[in-house]
């Protein structure tokens, strides 16, 4: 059986809620067609900042490389529209996607 890794960048506001529903679908998809898939989480965003105090941690990047995909939910919030420019969650999105090619 196939293995596969998922880096999960759950991210803010709504986006845990909706990476949780979309692992169950994927789960569902790999019991039902043979596959297996393995999880592994990431932070970016405004959770990152709250956590670690930028948006897009030195590792994130790399855990995303060492998989075969990449899950992401939503990033970003009132919450964080105050914080330095240099640091918002939207700066995430540019780097991974950049990192990402």
């Amino acid at each position: 059986m196939n293995t596969y890794k998922l880096t999960l960048l759950k991210g803010d506001g709504i986006g845990p809620e909706i990476v949780r529903e979309a692992v169950k679908v994927l789960d569902a998809a790999a019991a039902r067609y043979g596959f297996a898939l393995s999880y592994t989480d990431a932070l970016m965003g405004g959770c990152a900042i709250d956590a670690v105090g930028k948006s897009y941690p030195d590792g994130t990047a790399e855990k995303c490389r060492a998989c075969d995909a990449v899950l992401l939910g939503a990033v970003g919030g009132p919450k964080w529209d105050q914080v330095d420019q240099a640091v918002r969650p939207e700066k995430a999105l540019l780097g991974i996607r950049k990192a990402m090619g």
